[in-house]
């Protein structure tokens, strides 16, 4: 099922109550796969400090924020992140995770659609991976449906939200790859 309500904002049009708002929302839902950013928005005033902090490296090409906002009710329901990245080597890496409501519906694909553009066309990039838990199937989905190589199994490599280790399951698509997919 598509869901077509919604639209992808910046960082500068985030508010840090909205993202708060999503995050604790979904604590229980992003826990285990997203901890950093959950503990690094656990409370509003963290929460700001993280858009902050964002914005920042956003500033300086270091990072890239996309979130995508539900057009009826104006809450954020889910987010991008570009990360990770390395202009010499000529890659990047994703994390993202959407609202447990809105799950199922596309949103995360057409997100990832819209970032792989962005960092390919606009940033250049030769190498975008995705590094994701083991037990994250819903991730593996999007990564195999946009094209992405699965490269590896990197051992004890995430420790999740509760504090144990768990291995990655990397996923690469090149330049390449990308543009015999698209054309």
């Amino acid at each position: 099922m598509s869901f077509t309500d919604w639209k992808t904002d910046r960082i500068d049009a985030i508010l840090p109550e909205e993202f708060y708002k999503l995050i604790d929302k979904n604590k229980t839902h992003i826990g285990k796969t997203f901890p950093v950013t959950l503990a690094n928005s656990d409370t509003l005033e963290k929460a700001q400090h993280f858009l902050s902090q964002s914005g920042d490296k956003e500033q300086n090409k270091e990072g890239f924020h996309f979130y995508a906002r539900d057009i009826q009710t104006n809450h954020l329901i889910g987010y991008l992140c570009v990360k990770t990245i390395d202009y010499r080597i000529s890659k990047c890496e994703f994390g993202y995770f959407v609202d447990e409501d809105y799950q199922g519906k596309g949103i995360t694909s057409k997100m990832v659609s819209d970032a792989l553009e962005f960092c390919f066309n606009e940033l250049k990039l030769n190498k975008v991976f995705i590094c994701t838990s083991e037990i994250n199937i819903v991730s593996q989905r999007i990564a195999l449906k946009h094209n992405f190589k699965q490269e590896g199994i990197l051992r004890d490599e995430f420790r999740n939200g509760d504090g144990t280790l768990q291995n990655s399951v990397y996923f690469g698509l090149l330049k390449s790859e990308y543009n015999h997919n698209n054309n």
